[in-house]
């Protein structure tokens, strides 16, 4: 046999044996918040180096996609940004006959964006309800520039839009004017180039923007969305960020959450930019 059969012969051998390594290889996707797909993705990489049997795919799409998701039965692990609501929960026990098992696995403060050259000293959460219903339309107003005001947001399948809605804006309607935006990379991106521009979204995407100090209230001193102060309580817009399995979860699935939630999965959490739980 020639050195050139052999070769072929051992290039063939290696080529099935990746494709059967890939055909059972076990799958485990995770799918949901747009706000956890870079953290997500980065577990993702660091677990299937350690595990090589291991795939993991990861999507975005919005904690309310996930959340479908999750019911229908088309993931097996739902990232979200907000709680699940009762009634969500109530839909997974009548589909699956099983409840949600539910993981707290990092802390986001809720980051206010404008424009570098905005010079707004800082915010109150009252003034960020006006402006985001509509209410106070010029920069001047709350103590910036001369300059209306560009309201960017999220879209309403996003769990950040919710938990903006519900804690901000406390359940008023977004001002009709607001420009949806499908990521918190794109909300950065709008903001960046428009100086009467303004978003919100997770403090990991902070990049190329103003991140603006926010004070509770017209009394309280103003903070920045830094780790130490989402860590202590002291930044006011903070919340977990969860994720979500149908019943008790197992095998790798179970395996994963458990890394992730361990001190060398928390510090991944460090890493990109978000608070880890533990």
């Amino acid at each position: 046999m020639t050195l050139k059969r052999i070769s072929a012969l051992a290039a063939s051998a290696a080529l099935l044996a990746g494709l059967g390594s890939a055909a059972t290889a076990q799958v485990v996707t995770v799918k949901g918040s747009d706000t956890m797909v870079i953290l997500a993705q980065r577990w993702a990489e660091e677990y299937m180096k350690k595990n090589p049997g291991v795939r993991i795919q990861v999507t975005g799409g919005g904690s309310g996609t996930g959340i479908a998701a999750l019911i229908n039965g088309t993931t097996d692990i739902c990232n979200a940004s907000r709680p699940m609501k009762d009634k969500e929960k109530a839909n997974v026990r009548q589909r699956h006959n099983r409840g949600v098992s539910e993981y707290r696995v990092a802390k986001d403060g809720i980051t206010i964006y404008v424009h570098p050259s905005n010079n707004v000293p800082h915010l109150t959460l009252d003034q960020l309800r006006l402006i985001y219903t509509g209410r106070i339309n010029n920069w001047k107003q709350v103590g910036g520039p001369d300059r209306p005001i560009t309201r960017y947001s999220r879209e309403n399948n996003s769990g950040t839009y919710v938990f903006f809605k519900e804690f901000v804006l406390k359940n008023q309607n977004y001002d009709p004017s607001c420009q949806n935006m499908p990521g918190t990379a794109s909300v950065v991106n709008a903001v960046s180039k428009d100086p009467g521009g303004i978003g919100y979204g997770g403090m990991a995407y902070a990049k190329g923007v103003r991140e603006v100090p926010i004070k509770k209230d017209a009394k309280s001193q103003a903070y920045e969305p830094t780790p130490a102060n989402v860590r202590n309580g002291n930044y006011p817009i903070w919340r977990f960020l969860y994720q979500y399995v149908v019943g008790v979860p197992k095998g790798e699935v179970a395996k994963l959450i458990q890394w992730e939630l361990s001190d060398e999965g928390q510090a991944i959490v460090e890493k990109v930019g978000f608070v880890p739980v533990k």
